[in-house]
């Protein structure tokens, strides 16, 4: 198994592409903490890894509180001993709405989440993994990080963010270790965020959720949205050693929809 003896934690871990990249991260031998903000599916993705055979242990948190991620980390050092990796998937998509529209309130909570809450927690988890010499971070970010969508602004900016934060902690953590990366995934609709995004548009552009969701997916090469595992099986690759050589990369999990 590729991840043996490794601690990871993963947020945003109740629900889609943070559920899928911890029961992938358990069935490949980690022990898991998983963090996020509604504890009955974060209680329901714990016993999923557990009856599975796998180690978790959830702690109900919100990222975008300096004192939450403290506790998340020190949680998972006094249950499993140490972090090994870290994914910083949690994650709002924040107001669909022309920029002129949106409130300074709203922006924060969306940086507060996307972005800041990555900073903490990274803070958190380097010293020890330079201290031992080893250690992966992955970042979620998004294919809105790289194009020009409307009625989005502090989500592409957050995400967007996120690559400058990927790419300046790997320059940093390469000589101690550390590996940092980033996703960018494409359209995956079995997400709550991705059908909220949907419901926006349709509400502000008069389409129908499913036109809005084809028009999404014709965009990229493949045709088609992605799914949760797919996000998952890329995720578990670049925190592996099979990624030893990669680090301050962002890979486009995406159906073909960016090329940068």
């Amino acid at each position: 198994m590729l991840l043996t003896g490794k601690v990871a934690i993963v947020t945003g871990a109740g629900r889609g592409i943070g559920r899928a990249i911890a029961q992938k991260f358990a069935a490949e031998g980690a022990a898991l903490v998983i963090a996020a903000r509604t504890p009955s599916e974060l209680a329901d993705a714990a016993r999923e890894i557990q009856s599975a055979g796998g180690r978790a242990s959830a702690v109900t948190a919100d990222v975008g509180r300096e004192d939450d991620c403290e506790r998340i980390v020190k949680a998972a050092r006094e249950t499993f001993g140490a972090v090994h990796i870290l994914v910083n998937n949690a994650g709002i998509y924040g107001p669909v709405r022309p920029a002129e529209e949106i409130s300074a309130s709203e922006w924060d909570e969306v940086m507060a989440i996307n972005l800041r809450s990555a900073f903490l927690l990274s803070r958190l988890v380097l010293p020890k993994m330079y201290a031992r010499g080893s250690g992966s971070i992955l970042n979620i970010s998004s294919a809105a990080a790289k194009a020009a969508y409307e009625w989005n602004s502090p989500y592409a900016a957050s995400k967007a963010g996120l690559l400058g934060l990927t790419r300046t902690l790997a320059a940093e953590g390469a000589r101690h270790g550390v590996r940092v990366n980033a996703i960018c995934p494409g359209p995956v609709p079995e997400t709550r965020m991705s059908q909220e995004l949907r419901q926006g548009l349709a509400s502000l552009s008069g389409a129908d959720d499913n036109a809005i969701l084809q028009r999404m997916s014709s965009a990229t090469l493949l045709g088609r949205p992605q799914t949760v595992e797919e996000i998952a099986s890329a995720a578990l690759f670049l925190v592996s050693d099979q990624a030893a050589a990669i680090t301050g990369q962002t890979l486009n999990v995406d159906g073909g929809l960016a090329f940068c």
